[in-house]
């Protein structure tokens, strides 16, 4: 089958553990407000299949070590999981391991468990810290997203839980208190990283014609996402 690919970054170090193959997959359901690629959100017409991707990042093999290998991001990588499967046993004959990148948000079917279930660890997006501000800022709930962190620490799944912090919506102690209470007593999460608002992406939207609800909103500042970091990592007890 066919998977449709937005990007390939051949050696990524912010994407998992190690250096890493990155392929962005393209399609996603949510709208975040803060997105910096909203030319992930459509299908690509950039199409590939299974030998060929694996072929590809095969070429890279040796840079990968013991922790290194392949991240499936987005976009959400877990809407082409079928695709993904395919190409899993490829990878494995190749002794390279994958991680998922995930915002958590697509139904726990059998195809998307076996994805979570194979994957080194997982990197769980947690966009915000209730229903509410879900709705508000990405434009769907939060429930599937507990669903699959309740999924994750059921299988004992290595999960990084990544959140991207925006000034003036959850840029203070206050608001990370809502997201330490939202993911405490869950074994599984190994790390809680913060990730700094930028603007890179902000000409994406003028280009797709796409309204930018933050293009008045300055990057965050590395000395308040140090700040924040050095707090939350005193809130959460890490297993």
């Amino acid at each position: 089958m066919k998977g449709y690919i937005h990007s390939f970054e051949s050696l990524a170090a912010v994407d998992g553990d190690g250096l890493r193959c990155a392929v962005f997959l393209s399609g996603c359901p949510l709208r975040c407000i803060y997105c910096h690629n909203p030319d992930t959100w459509f299908k690509s017409e950039n199409e590939t299949d299974s030998e060929s991707l694996v072929k590809k990042i095969s070429r890279y093999k040796t840079y990968f070590g013991k922790d290194g290998g392949v991240t499936f991001s987005g976009g959400e990588p877990l809407l082409q999981a079928e695709f993904i499967n395919e190409t899993i046993p490829l990878l494995f004959e190749q002794k390279i391991g994958y991680i998922i990148d995930t915002s958590g948000i697509c139904d726990l079917t059998p195809t998307v468990c076996e994805v979570l279930k194979n994957s080194q660890s997982v990197l769980l997006d947690l966009k915000f810290w209730d229903n509410e501000s879900y709705l508000k800022y990405t434009g769907m709930g939060i429930e599937k997203v507990i669903e699959t962190l309740s999924y994750l620490d059921s299988i004992g799944k290595k999960t990084i839980i990544r959140t991207v912090i925006v000034p003036g919506i959850n840029d203070s102690d206050e608001i990370l208190d809502k997201y330490t209470d939202l993911v405490s007593g869950y074994s599984c999460i190994s790390k809680y990283e913060l990730l700094a608002f930028h603007t890179m992406g902000f000409f994406k939207y003028e280009k797709l014609g796409i309204e930018n609800k933050l293009k008045d909103v300055s990057p965050l500042s590395h000395d308040t996402l140090f700040k924040l970091q050095t707090y939350i990592n005193t809130k959460i007890d890490l297993k």
